[in-house]
């Protein structure tokens, strides 16, 4: 029996030549950025370079990169930290109904404090349109955050014209470019954003750190109180090993993008095409083109996701129902729900996210493996009887 792992949507392997890069700052080269004395100012060296390490990969100042815990935390700087410091500008922000929780948790957390958030809706295929962001900015709108890749579905925003709309408007923009990294272009001059969301472990980087680019000029509230690092906007001692780990990953992925991104592609048409043929009554969820590579999330008739993804690990198989984030919930996503996908068929929804290492005999497996357990489930299947 393989193992196959498709949830690279959810974490990925850390690469050796990251783990290899971040061993000395565990053990030899352990001292703390902030001490005086030399294991400590040596790290604040490497702390430095990796912050221009990974400004390079984005286009940036290495000024403008706050180094965080991960994605989650660089969103709700962003968000929590742009509103309270411009609060007296407007306290109006908009988003989009199929964010990840961690930016529509925050916005939904914003109108508890006194903000009025408009969370735009989503067409069939999970996009918002340039038309639809300017008709809803407003004069009191400071701040809008709508996501680079969708997390669940794969559809890329059309990041670049959503961000002009803002500028024009002189309203701040934030995108959530989580799922993006390593698979998208993540310069923020050609995006035209002000703040940019990452984390390292979507792209064969550690757990637990992440980085939020803001664009100089843009003033932020720090979440986190108690010291001068990352200049005074996010206290706390950093991450060494996780920071350098995440520079190594990102040039990495930067400078394997275009080759991977072409072989995964590939194979991920070629398990969209082949479930299409060995399973009936499916639909694939997300745009059919304006999607991320690695991405195939499809709604299977008459079954329950929970079901599908307990047959899919006996057999090897890792796989999601959506996001890592929520997936021990029982409710259907909240994605295909604002995609207009029907509650009873949003149930059956299963994501398969292909890595680097992803291979054709892995995918052969997959589609030899799964139209018997869909058949096996629908058999049982009261809905699919009937």
């Amino acid at each position: 029996m393989l193992r196959v792992y498709l949830d690279h949507a959810a974490t990925t392997p850390v690469r050796p030549e990251v783990v290899e890069e971040m061993l000395p700052y565990f053990t030899e080269k352990f001292g703390n950025p902030s001490s005086i004395y030399r294991i400590g100012w040596e790290n604040r060296s490497v702390l430095d370079d990796a912050r221009d390490r990974i400004a390079a990969q984005l286009a940036a100042d290495s000024s403008e990169i706050i180094f965080t815990s991960g994605g989650s935390e660089a969103d709700n700087l962003a968000i929590k930290g742009y509103a309270l410091a411009n609060q007296k500008r407007g306290k109006h922000i908009i988003t989009t109904s199929v964010e990840h929780h961690a930016v529509l948790d925050t916005a939904k957390y914003m109108e508890k404090l006194g903000f009025e958030v408009t969370f735009l809706p989503v067409d069939e295929y999970g996009l918002v349109s340039p038309k639809q962001l300017a008709e809803a900015i407003r004069p009191d709108t400071i701040l809008v955050s709508i996501m680079y890749a969708n997390n669940e579905v794969g559809t890329i925003m059309p990041i670049k014209e959503l961000a002009k709309v803002a500028r024009e408007a002189r309203v701040a923009f934030h995108t959530d470019a989580v799922q993006a990294g390593g698979s998208l272009s993540l310069d923020v001059q050609d995006l035209g954003v002000d703040m940019l969301s990452l984390s390292a472990h979507k792209f064969y980087g550690p757990k637990g750190v992440g980085l939020l680019y803001v664009r100089k000029g843009i003033r932020l509230d720090p979440l986190i109180h108690g010291g001068g690092q990352e200049r005074r906007r996010r206290a706390g001692t950093e991450n060494v090993p996780g920071i350098v780990g995440m520079a190594k990953a990102l040039e990495l992925a930067n400078a394997e993008r275009e080759e991977n991104m072409r072989r995964i592609t590939a194979l991920r048409d070629k398990l969209i095409l082949g479930l299409r043929d060995r399973i009936p009554e499916i639909k694939l969820n997300g745009h059919p083109t304006q999607r991320l590579p690695n991405n195939v999330n499809i709604s299977i008739k008459y079954i329950e996701g929970e079901s599908l993804l307990l047959n899919l690990d006996m057999k090897g198989i890792a796989a999601s129902s959506g996001s890592a984030c929520t997936s021990g919930s029982l409710e259907p996503s909240h994605v295909l729900l604002a995609m207009g996908v029907p509650h009873e068929i949003a149930h059956g929804s299963l994501r398969l996210t292909l890595g680097r290492e992803t291979t054709e005999e892995e995918i052969d497996y997959v589609l030899a493996e799964l139209p018997p357990i869909v058949e096996k489930l629908r058999a049982m299947s009261p809905l699919y009887q009937e």
